[in-house]
């Protein structure tokens, strides 16, 4: 039976940034013989955030959140993969709203609150948590290191990659007034030549992610 790995898209702009490196990452995980299951936030029926129900910290539900909407498939799946893959842009110096409001519940329905085991998660998988951002590679090492320390203890082992300085429209000029703060060609010769090695470096990501979770 194939491997499979959830691949889930935080982000809400088709064919752009973040949706093209998960579907490089999916080539990747493919071709290391592990099936996909995808799921773009955006386009899911309505959810939320954790709502602090508690439910979650009863014995019979533990490890599962108990809110039923349209997260529910998603954590369903998250919960019997081999892997994950959750990619996001970074909007105002934080990942979606989207992102956030899965993570919540992603990991809270494992918080324990108990010193001895502080998480329930009993199936660790490898993760690989993505994300584009209009700023430098480096502008938010502590924000993703603080995600990684957090996916790492009540998921499983996680991998971080970014992909800074990103082009966010094809043509700059025909905005309404004048975006003075970066250079929009270099972003665009960025883009040409950088880009596409990120999407190959992730590629490759996808496939180790695979491989690992077959071992």
């Amino acid at each position: 039976m194939n491997k499979k790995i959830v691949i889930v898209n935080a982000g809400p702009r088709k064919g752009w940034n973040t949706d093209t490196l998960l579907t490089e990452a999916a080539r990747g995980v493919e071709s290391a013989g592990a099936e996909v299951e995808r799921f773009d936030l955006f386009r899911l029926e309505r959810y939320t955030g954790c709502i602090s129900c508690f439910g979650c910290k009863k014995e019979k539900f533990k490890g599962h959140c108990i809110c039923r909407d349209g997260l529910t498939p998603v954590l369903d799946a998250i919960r019997e993969a081999d892997g994950l893959i959750i990619g996001s842009p970074n909007y105002l110096g934080e990942l979606t709203a989207s992102f956030r409001a899965l993570y919540e519940r992603l990991i809270f329905q494992n918080l324990t609150y108990n010193r001895e085991k502080p998480s329930c998660n009993e199936r660790s998988i490898p993760v690989l948590l993505v994300m584009t951002s209009n700023a430098p590679d480096t502008a938010y090492t502590q924000l993703l290191e603080g995600y990684r320390g957090a996916l790492s203890r009540f998921i499983g082992p996680t991998e971080v990659f970014v992909s800074g300085d990103t082009l966010q429209l094809k043509d700059y000029s025909k905005t309404d007034w004048p975006w003075s703060i970066f250079d929009a060609e270099e972003k665009k010769h960025r883009h040409e030549t950088v880009f596409p090695q990120e999407c190959q470096r992730i590629y490759e990501l996808g496939a180790k992610l695979a491989g690992s979770s077959m071992d």
